[in-house]
């Protein structure tokens, strides 16, 4: 095992600070923080202030130490209240969702801003004044105890507001100022503590190298074609448990429903058997005839009260005689709001009744039933009274009220939310803060660092194969798999890149030497020209140096064009390898026939390196080796051959390697000709500028004296600037 690969092979950690906290740290911090809630409450409740302060702890803790040690504060906190006062568990929900919040506005830097301070306070009043108001009134109603009990009915008795509206705000308002008091320490403490510090009591879960703060950003913000892992991973940790809690939510409901009317049939029908049981059967009719006036039915009437006073969910309780006519009434106990019916008034049949008359009529014992209408949500028995014949003589009924169930069932349905939403945000939680430090960070890490590669340099591949090493993922999951696959590859590729690039460059050499050699083979046949390829190699490429220096065909300079220019102009003259000795190195002036000949060179060298293209077709320097062979006797007033070209239609490439070629004949020995002086060659070339030559090409050549001059000195001391 190489060093390499013993460095990527890292044990697998459960990711804890940047500073390196470790899960006593942590325990300790969740203990403090869930003390500090205790005690902030403890302390308001025995001082009578009317302030909360168990919310302080989980501030602070999301604070430090970030979101997920702050929810498990808040939960716990709430857990351990319960065993005082068991409605804690309930509210353990807001506490979650005020450590999620502190911690996302501590993140963005929230607590460096006073206003940014107080619009978090107000945020969280509105969590736990608000949306608590809201739970503790399905819970307990209205103005059930607590600190904000006074302040409630006071905006409802003095103020006039209803109890709903006084409740959420005497509700918020204390929880405003309670928040209020809670930022404002938990901002002192974030500036008093120094920055290292707080560093070390931050509990993230890096499975690689921490990223900074502003990569951290960049690679959050990394666009997805479609739909991003992280919301992918957050719908499947939201949309799972949800739907999971529906379901449970309406079977928990159902059986809790179906378990209560049980219970209420129950108790109806034992109302109504007590009922029935005291009711003397044989003296019935006496009851009917003489009512209250007789002692047994004052006595009968005040055991059926009795009766009714044994449950508060007893409504009704009263004993009807059924006869075709409607039901005659024996006994109808009267209630706070409503008197019951006179003795043998006759109360017609309720449409509910409908299906039930015949058996009624009959004396038979019916089935309970729910009704819903004037009298409001009831579950009615019926109860016959039989005499010692066996004829029903009356009905002894028992109404029980439903509407505790519907009272209870939002009662069940806000505490089912609550205890539901404190685990399931504690799971998101935790779910989120796994997914994104084993799954989110290291994917997008590696794509933002694949992103970010730059193969332009060997410098800067390095930098980015170091900086793909440096990453050090190790989740001990396929994800590092996938990372020593990824670093991998990419170190072997860039390996083979520079393999590819050192390989390239010994054929452009050999490419270059090859040209030259092949130049060297056409001049060596003309007697005249000496060094002429070399020499006007260099002259183009400090005429291409000159351009680009003063901003002149900036959209044709390029540095590949350069290249281009300068390692193919030794092939100018290649053409030339067609032209006869005779006429390539006559001592004297060529005739018309001979020049003739000698124009050819051009359109020779053109058809040569043509030939060459077509074998390596996306060659640049055979593009421009071919303007410069075909193009370089052309001249700027349209005077030139072999076309007749003027001004821009002649291919830059030739433009400047008309000045060059034309300089250093006029400067070199030739068999028909002294050699010019350097300032008489430079005057003519400026003379040329504008017909013979491109004015700007022949302005900068001319500015570019001194360096001209030295390349020129230099060939004749025998020292050759071009390289192959």
């Amino acid at each position: 095992m190489d060093k390499k690969e013993a460095k990527t092979k890292q044990p697998v950690t459960f990711g804890f600070g940047q500073k390196g906290i470790h899960i006593s740290e942590l325990i300790a911090l969740c203990f403090v923080g869930v003390l500090l809630n205790l005690l902030g409450g403890w302390a308001t409740t025995k001082s009578g202030i009317p302030l909360y302060l168990d919310t302080i702890g989980t501030v602070l803790t999301a604070v430090f130490g970030g979101y997920l040690p702050a929810v498990l504060v808040g939960l716990l906190s709430n857990l351990f209240k319960s065993f005082f006062d068991s409605s804690s568990i309930y509210y353990g929900f807001l506490n979650v969702l005020m450590a999620i919040v502190v911690s996302v506005m501590v993140r963005d830097g929230w607590l460096k801003k006073w206003y940014k301070a107080i619009a978090t306070a107000f945020v969280l009043a509105l969590i736990g004044g608000l949306a608590g108001s809201i739970l503790t009134w399905f819970l307990y109603g209205f103005a059930s105890g607590g600190a904000t009990t006074p302040f409630a009915l006071y905006l409802h008795e003095t103020a006039g507001l209803p109890k709903f509206a006084a409740q959420l705000c005497a509700d918020f308002s204390i929880d405003l100022l309670d928040k209020f008091v809670t930022v404002l320490l938990a901002c002192g403490l974030f500036h008093i503590v120094p920055k290292k510090y707080r560093e070390t009591l931050l509990f993230d879960g890096w499975q690689q190298k921490p990223l900074n703060k502003e990569t951290k950003k960049a690679v959050r913000k990394m666009d997805s074609r479609v739909m991003s892992l992280r919301t992918k991973i957050l719908l499947l940790l939201v949309i799972a448990p949800l739907c999971i809690a529906i379901l449970a939510s309406v079977i928990s409901y159902m059986l809790y429903r179906e378990s209560t009317i049980e219970e209420h049939k129950q108790l109806a029908n034992g109302v109504a058997n007590m009922a029935a049981g005291v009711i003397d059967p044989e003296l019935v009719d006496d009851f009917l005839f003489y009512g209250d006036k007789m002692e047994e039915y004052r006595r009968t009437e005040q055991l059926l009260y009795d009766v009714r006073e044994s449950s508060p969910d007893i409504e009704y309780i009263y004993v009807y005689e059924i006869k075709k006519d409607g039901c005659h009434v024996v006994f109808d106990l009267d209630t706070g709001d409503l008197p019951g019916e006179m003795t043998g008034a006759v109360v017609p049949f309720d449409e509910s009744f409908g299906p039930y008359l015949d058996d009624l009529l009959a004396g038979k014992p019916i089935d309970p039933i729910i009704t819903d209408d004037t009298y409001g949500w009831l579950l009615t028995v019926y109860r016959p009274v039989y005499d010692k014949d066996g004829n029903c003589v009356c009905y002894a009924a028992a109404d029980v009220s439903m509407n505790r169930l519907r009272e209870n069932s939002y009662t069940f349905f806000a505490k089912l939310i609550s205890l539901f939403l404190g685990f399931f945000v504690l799971m998101l939680a935790f779910g989120m803060w796994l997914a994104e430090y084993n799954i989110i960070m290291p994917v997008n890490s590696m794509a933002y660092s694949a992103s970010a590669f730059a193969f332009n340099t060997e410098e800067a591949r390095e930098h980015g194969v170091e900086r793909i090493r440096e990453l050090d993922i190790h989740t001990g999951d396929e994800i590092e798999n996938l990372y020593r696959a990824f670093s991998k590859t990419t170190q072997d590729s860039m390996q083979y890149v520079e393999d590819i690039q050192t390989q390239s460059e010994t054929i452009t050499k050999m490419q270059n030497g090859l040209i030259l050699v092949l130049a060297d083979m056409v001049e060596s046949r003309d007697q005249n020209t000496g060094d002429h390829v070399r020499k006007t190699a260099a002259y183009t490429k400090i005429i291409m140096e000159g351009l680009k220096k003063e901003g002149y065909y900036a959209d044709q300079l390029t540095d590949e064009f350069i290249y281009d220019v300068y390692h193919s102009s030794p092939l100018h003259d290649v053409g030339k390898i067609q032209v006869s000795d005779v006429i390539l190195n006559k001592p004297g002036r060529l005739t018309e026939e001979e020049f003739e000949i000698m124009k050819t060179h051009t359109t020779a060298g053109r058809d040569i390196i043509q030939e060459a293209i077509e074998i390596v077709p996306d060659s640049g320097y055979l593009m421009e080796a071919r303007n410069l062979a075909e193009y370089h006797h052309e001249k700027w007033d349209g005077t030139g051959y072999p076309y007749g070209l003027s001004a821009d239609n002649i291919p830059l490439s030739a433009r400047i390697m008309a000045v060059a070629d034309v300089f250093d004949a006029l400067v070199s020995r030739r068999s028909y000709k002294g050699p010019f002086s350097f300032e008489k060659a430079m005057t003519i070339i400026s003379d040329g500028a504008g017909n013979h030559f491109d004015p700007l090409v022949a302005k900068v050549f001319v500015a570019a004296a001194d360096e001209v001059k030295r390349v020129a000195e230099g060939f004749e001391n025998g020292e050759s600037p071009v390289k192959a």
